[in-house]
């Protein structure tokens, strides 16, 4: 396997596990409907970052930075209206 093909896989393996690991959360918030235990700073910092990232890895055209974290925004996003829908 090239290593530019192997660092490909594995920025895009690291980005699926980053990615996934805000899914239980996202289902345990949407199924218990409520986020209170979730602190508001950490939901904005956190979706900032994830905004910070996206636009990194656009300037630099990565793709698994891009794909990993347009997901994660999606998942933080949710529960971030979650967290506002339930409070």
């Amino acid at each position: 396997m090239e290593e530019s093909n192997f660092i490909t896989i594995l920025g895009l393996t690291a980005g699926v596990l980053t990615t996934i690991a805000y899914l239980p959360q996202l289902i345990k918030t949407w199924k218990s409907k409520s986020a209170e235990d979730l602190s508001w700073s950490m939901l904005i910092v956190l979706c900032t970052g994830i905004i910070l990232w996206l636009v990194y890895g656009t300037y630099v055209h990565d793709i698994p930075i891009i794909a990993a974290n347009i997901v994660t925004f999606l998942f933080a996003g949710m529960i971030l209206v979650l967290k506002i829908k339930y409070r």
